[in-house]
């Protein structure tokens, strides 16, 4: 594994790390953690809140351009979902048709590109009718990164089960955790993000 590596984390609130009141979320968790086993990382954290695959299929390929030079190790990691299954009058912000060809394209064009890339799936909020939505999602989006052979990680299944997060979520806002529930997503998804970057 190179000592060096720049990622571009490109998402949602979530990657954003709302929320969290150390404002670290789990890319700041990541990096600090990676740090500890000798990884020098550069991370770029472009979450946005309230962007959708929609929004970030737009503006991916801009914003990772301006952050990679020609070195020899690139990486993106997405996460985005929860926001294309907001309920909307006759539907929700993006249909899920429509949500898998985003993360089609963004796939498409990072293997054109050679960034080696690995998707971290959406996570559940407090509202129960948008968590049934965001679980067909989190599947169709596995399926769309198994076409690719793009690593994926699960977090729905693991976080929904967790009651430390899902007190946070619904004492706060409604949809983002706190410090405890930031730690555990961190948890999920460092052993499979790190075993990604050194095999």
């Amino acid at each position: 594994m190179p000592e060096q590596i720049r990622m571009c984390f490109l998402g949602d609130s979530f990657v954003a790390g709302v929320g969290d009141p150390a404002h670290l979320g789990w890319v700041g968790r990541l990096a600090a953690r990676a740090e500890t086993r000798g990884l020098v990382l550069t991370g770029y954290n472009l979450g946005i809140r309230l962007d959708t695959s929609g929004d970030v299929r737009a503006r991916w390929q801009r914003e990772v351009r301006r952050r990679f030079p020609g070195a020899p190790d690139n990486r993106l990691v997405l996460s985005f979902g929860v926001n294309d299954t907001t309920a909307r009058p006759g539907g929700t912000r993006t249909e899920p048709e429509m949500s898998r060809a985003n993360l089609d394209a963004i796939l498409t064009g990072a293997v054109q590109a050679g960034w080696p890339v690995l998707v971290v799936g959406p996570a559940p909020i407090a509202d129960q009718g948008q968590n049934e939505r965001i679980r067909v999602l989190n599947d169709q989006f596995a399926a769309v990164c198994t076409v690719h052979a793009v690593a994926y990680i699960d977090t729905f299944a693991q976080l929904i089960a967790a009651p430390v997060g899902t007190a946070e979520v619904n004492a706060g806002d409604g949809s983002h955790p706190s410090t405890a529930g930031y730690e555990r997503l961190t948890e999920i998804i460092f052993a499979p993000w790190w075993n990604w970057l050194t095999h």
